[in-house]
Order: structure tokens, then sequence, then C-alpha cells
């Protein structure tokens, strides 16, 4: 999902509706060029038990959401 270019919140709102369309399990690759989507996704993420993991890139980060089994989006 490319959430480039776009302010908080949206990068988080528009992983959170992907998340949902996702199966236990499944993995969502996001985008991102807002400086509080690290903060965002990060603290969602660990609330919602999906595995979170953060790399920078030239420009941007990327972030691979895994969705839990456990997810109340389930």
């Amino acid at each position: 999902m490319d959430a480039r270019g776009l302010a908080c919140p949206l990068p988080l709102t528009m992983a959170k509706r992907r998340m949902a369309e996702l199966g236990p399990g499944d993995v969502l690759l996001v985008l991102a060029t807002d400086r509080e989507a690290p903060i965002d996704l990060a603290a969602w993420a660990a609330e919602e038990g999906h595995a979170y993991e953060q790399r920078e890139r030239e420009g941007w980060t990327e972030f691979v959401l895994r969705k839990s089994a456990l997810s109340a989006e389930a």
C-alpha cells in the first residue's frame, strides 16, 4: 500500500482498512513518508498483536505488517 506523500493519520487509517481485509498471517507492505507513521503504525501493531518490521529507504520508510491470528479484526 503506497501512502507516500500522505500526512498523519492517513497512513495508519489506510493500513487499518487494508488489514481488516486480510486473513491471519497475511502480510501488508506499507510505504510512507510521514514522520509520524513509524510511531503510529508500531503502536497500533503492538496493540493488535501484529508483527511489525520497519525498513528505512531513501526518501521513505517501508513497513511490513503481518496480521495476527488473534486480531479482533479477523
